[in-house]
C-alpha cells in the first residue's frame, strides 16, 4: 500500500477532544457532519481543506484522552490516508485500526516532516518519504495490514469468515 498526500502537522498530546470535540459525541451521527468537526478547535481550516490521502502528523501521545471512536472516524471520513506520530495512546491506536485508519509510529519522520509538504507512506517498503529523505518504520503485521486494507475490523472479520 502506498499513500501520498500533504502533511498536516500538529504537536504533542493531541487528545481525542481536540481531534473530535466531545460536545458533538452524542448529537452528531452522520458521516459528513462528523467529518466537518475534525480538528475544528485546533485547526479550523482542516476539515474544509483536507484532501483524500493527506497525512496527519503528530507528536507524542497522539489521541490521548477518552475512548471516543469519532476521533478516528472523523479522520477516516475526511479521507486521511494515515496518521504518523512519535507515539499513540493505546485506545486511539486501537480505535484507528478498528476503523481502517493506518497509524505509524516513526519519531524520525515526525521530526523531519514539514507542514504542507508531500509525504508518501509505503507499507510494502516500510518507509516514509518526505523532502528530508526516507525514514524506515517497523513492518506492520499481516493482520494489521489486512484490517487497514479491508477498511476496518468489521469488514476484515467478515472477509475472514467468508473465506473457506
Amino acid at each position: 500500500m502506498r499513500i501520498t498526500g500533504r502533511a498536516w502537522k500538529y504537536g504533542d498530546n493531541i487528545n481525542t477532544d481536540v481531534i473530535f470535540p466531545g460536545k458533538y459525541t452524542y448529537t452528531v451521527t452522520e458521516r459528513e457532519e462528523i467529518a466537518r468537526h475534525a480538528l475544528e478547535d485546533l485547526d479550523p481550516t482542516f476539515a474544509a481543506n483536507v484532501r483524500p490521502g493527506d497525512v496527519v502528523v503528530g507528536g507524542r501521545n497522539f489521541g490521548c484522552g477518552s475512548s471516543r471512536e469519532q476521533a478516528a472516524t472523523c479522520l477516516v471520513y475526511n479521507g486521511v490516508g494515515a496518521v504518523i506520530a512519535v507515539s499513540f495512546s493505546r485506545i486511539f491506536y486501537r480505535n484507528a485500526l478498528n476503523n481502517g485508519l493506518l497509524v505509524i509510529a516513526c519519531p524520525a519522520a515526525v521530526e523531519a516532516i514539514l507542514p504542507g509538504e508531500q509525504v508518501t507512506v509505503d507499507t510494502e517498503q516500510h518507509v516514509i518519504r518526505c523532502t528530508a529523505g526516507e525514514f524506515p518504520f517497523p513492518p506492520l503485521s499481516p493482520s494489521v495490514m489486512g484490517i487497514v486494507e479491508a477498511g476496518g475490523l468489521v469488514e476484515y472479520v467478515k472477509r475472514k469468515l467468508a473465506t473457506p
